[in-house]
Parts: C-alpha cells; structure tokens; sequence
C-alpha cells in the first residue's frame, strides 16, 4: 500500500467515515495505488438511509433561485476549481483529476475532458434543464409545490427520502443524469463504480463549496449487497448496469434502469441512395466517446447497400487506433480491466464462427482485434456486416465502437427495431416517421442526420427525473385553508 495515495472516506449524510475495510484503485495499466477507498457494508447503509428524511429539510429550505445559483457556482469549481476528496485532503486540480480519471478509466485525457464539459454543461444550463424536465412549468414551483401551468392550478409533492444511484466505471459523464436531483431539492445516495469514484466525489465537493448543504449528500464505496441495500431502502434510484445487473430490478417502479441502450440508426428507403452523405452521422453515431455510451449506435438499419455502408463505416474507423492517453486526437479507450476485452473479442468471435456475419473491419486494420499500448488493453473498432436480424451480432451491444449492419426492408424497419434508447432516423417518408413516432421500441427519436449520441439536456434521452422524484396531487381547499 502506498503511503502517498489519499484515503477516500464514505460519506453518511455529509459526515465523513473511514472504515477498516478498505480497498486500493490502481491504474488499469498497473503501478501504485492512487488512492484507499473505504467501503461501507450493507448494515451502515440501511441503518443510515432509514434517518434520511431529517436529513434532507436543509436542502429542500433552499428557494430554486439559490439552488440555481449554487450550481452555477459548482459548475466553475467542478471545471476548473482545485477540489479536495475529503475534508482534510490535499485540493486537486483538474489536471490531476483528468490524470486520475484516466488511468482507472482507461478513458484519454480527449475524452476525460469531453465528459468534464458534459457535467459543466448540466450545472450551467441547470435552469434550462429543469424547464425542460418539468414540461415548462417555472421551477420556482418547487418552492412551495403550488403552481398555476396553462391557466390550471397545479400541486407536486417530493415523497422521496432520496435519490439512490449505483454508478459504472465506464463513462464519467453518466453521472451527469443524477445532479438535476439536487437542484429538485432531493438528496443523493451514491454507490460509486469501483474504479471511478473521482467523477462524483468531485461534483459532490464542488456543490458543497458552492453552498449546497452537505447534508445531501452519501457516498458509500460498496460491494453487491451494498448496491441492494441502496436500491432497495431508497424511495426510488437509478441502476447503471449491463442487462444482467438491471434485470433483477426490470418491473420495479422505484427503480429506474440504465442498462444497455441498443440504439439504432435507421436510413430509409427514400434516403438511402444518399448514405455517403450520412457517413459523418454513422461515425459519430458508433464512436463517440469511445463507444462507451448506451446511447451509442450498436445497429444500423438500411433497406439496401448494407455491404457498401459496412465497408465505408469500416474504412472511416480503420484510422482509430491506441496512441497515448494525452494525446489530444484521442479516440479509443483502454479496458481498465483486460479480461473483460478478452471476454468481448471471445464474444464477437463466436457469433462470427456461425456464419452469416463478416467483420469488414478486418482487412482494413493491421493484426487482430486487440491491441495493447503503454501496458493498457484496447479493442479496435469494429463493424460486422449481418445477413439477418436473426443473428446473434446483429443486435448485440459492446463497450467499444463495434456496430453490426442489417439490411431490412423498408416496410419492415419499424417492426424490426426491439427496444432502442436513442434512433435516429434518416427519412422524410411521413408513413414511416409516424411508425416510429408511435412505436413503444422508442425512448428518443432523432429525426434527420443527428447522431445517437447527440444530447440536448433539456430533452432527457432516458426517463424524466422531475416526474420520477415528483408527483402531481390534487388539493380541494375550503375557503380560507389554503395555507400558500
């Protein structure tokens, strides 16, 4: 154990504890440990979340204006502030944090930096958010829970002790989803990822020294039966997982499921003998952020030249390689946790060894799909050319750029989508637009050349946080009761 590496306590309601059991994050490519995580056992966190709800009366005292104030304040210090991990530890800046980020993450500093901008960018526009979550009722609602939206007189109330969210290791910028929580005056309860604890203690921090109470804030380091306890005694939560971490939690109303996203881009009929033109959009689409994200493109649907699209996409992406974690055209991540990559390639291989599907990235890169470089283990992209939706690539979904194209026909696009987070469609036909408009397969619909991975932050790609944390109640008041 490093002497030099800080120690991160677990955080129970804004009071620092520092536990016996503790674990070491090192970097993915090995070396000393950058810091001594405490870690909180299941008891502690059901004891403490059944406290909770005294917990949070100095957050909610705090009118929308200061708590719009307070992010705008936490959005400079998160970007470019020097913000200590605990109380009493040494400030890093935010070099040292992407630095950090970026050995556990395997994510380059390109991209490290990319993610820092994405949660500026929530903390900044938090008003604009909040509009948009809240259908453009005026958020100073949350004052007093009375409003008027549209002539009609409105009440929400907030019956939620806290927000619990179990967080990955892969993308920093997911936790970009839960901070409008704070701003909504709910507390957090955070089950951080075990190689990424950086990117939400420094938003929590940040908050805090821009006035947030810190009261409302958990942080608890844990194992899988800690992540249950936060999930099961949190009045509603967010899972971040692969489908077999969220299926458990698939029909419970007070969770909300962050698994795989499958997203698609369709071509229609009506556009597809323009698809050189589209390229752009399918390689943001596939490699943005590495891959990474669930809003990253996983298929591509297209009624015809599935097998020139394939090679194109392959071509374009062929340029994708390992370089340095500070080079600044950065565009591939490292697996902090090699097996996995290896668990991936054995994955993709098999499903190719069925037949029916063509890696077309193949003759286009030098040597296999793996690559190691400075000691850190990568994918390289990857598209497949499929023959039928049947087979077990077409919609499979993999940390990296990997995409499979599937020709299908155009009457059939709709029908053959399956559950999707994001689409983007490229069509003008009216017929197929309202399909897809009234399908129940889509959370977000892009219509037009924009990518899947493309966010507007007041247009939630993956549930609505106001509306989960808040509900609508009606109130008859005699004349003369009403207290607001």
């Amino acid at each position: 154990m490093s002497a030099s590496a800080p120690h991160i306590p677990v955080l129970r309601a804004g009071v620092e504890y520092e536990s016996l059991d503790t674990i070491e994050v090192r970097p993915a490519a090995g070396g000393e440990p950058l810091a001594i995580v405490s870690q909180a056992n299941a008891g502690i966190i059901k004891r403490d979340l059944k406290r909770l709800d005294d917990k949070a009366a100095s957050l909610r005292a705090l009118s929308t204006e200061r708590m719009l104030e307070i992010c705008k304040d936490a959005g400079q210090l998160f970007l470019h502030g020097d913000v200590s991990l605990s109380d009493d530890g040494p400030a890093w800046s935010p070099e040292d944090y992407v630095n950090t980020l970026s050995q556990t993450s395997g994510l380059p500093h390109a991209l490290c930096r990319r993610n820092m901008q994405k949660v500026f960018t929530v903390f900044d526009s938090m008003g604009e958010i909040l509009r948009g979550l809240m259908r453009g009722l005026d958020p100073g609602v949350l004052d007093t829970g009375f409003g008027e939206h549209c002539g009609i007189a409105l009440h929400y109330s907030n019956p939620v002790n806290a927000l619990g969210v179990v967080l990955p290791s892969n993308s920093p910028g997911v936790n970009s989803i839960w901070i409008p929580s704070i701003a909504l005056r709910v507390p957090v309860v955070l089950k951080p990822g075990r190689e990424e604890p950086w990117t939400p203690l420094r938003i929590m921090r940040a908050l805090i020294l821009a006035g947030c109470p810190r009261e409302a804030f958990s942080f608890y380091p844990t194992d899988h039966e800690g992540a249950a306890a936060v999930l099961e005694h949190s009045n509603r939560s967010l899972l971040f997982g692969d489908a077999a971490v969220t299926k458990a939690y698939s029909r419970d109303p007070r969770v909300q499921i962050h698994g795989p996203g499958r997203s698609k881009v369709l071509i229609g009929a009506d556009a597809i003998e323009d698809w050189r033109e589209y390229l752009p959009v399918l390689v943001d689409s596939v490699a943005a952020n590495g891959g990474r994200s669930c809003i990253n493109a996983s298929s591509i649907f297209v009624p015809s030249h599935g097998a020139e699209i394939a090679d194109a996409l392959a071509q374009e992406l062929a340029s994708y390689v390992p370089v340095p974690a500070d080079d600044e055209h950065a565009k591939l991540s490292a697996f902090a946790n090699p097996k996995f990559a290896e668990f991936i390639d054995a994955s993709i291989e098999s499903g190719l060894d069925e037949g029916g599907a063509t890696d077309v990235t193949a003759k286009h890169r030098e040597g296999p799909r793996t690559a190691t470089h400075d000691g850190a283990q990568y994918l390289l992209p990857t598209v497949v050319h499929c023959e039928s939706l049947e087979h077990s690539l077409a919609r499979s979904e993999y940390m990296f750029p990997f995409t499979s194209v599937v020709e299908v026909p155009h009457d059939e696009l709709v029908d053959s989508l399956g559950p999707s987070l994001v689409v983007t469609a490229i069509t003008r036909d009216a017929d197929l637009v309202e399909k897809l408009r009234r399908s129940d397969h889509v959370d977000r619909l892009n219509l037009g050349p924009v990518p899947t991975s493309h966010v507007e932050w007041d247009q939630p790609h993956e549930g609505n946080l106001f509306e989960f944390l808040y509900e609508r109640r009606a109130i008859q008041c005699a004349d003369g009761w009403a207290t607001h």
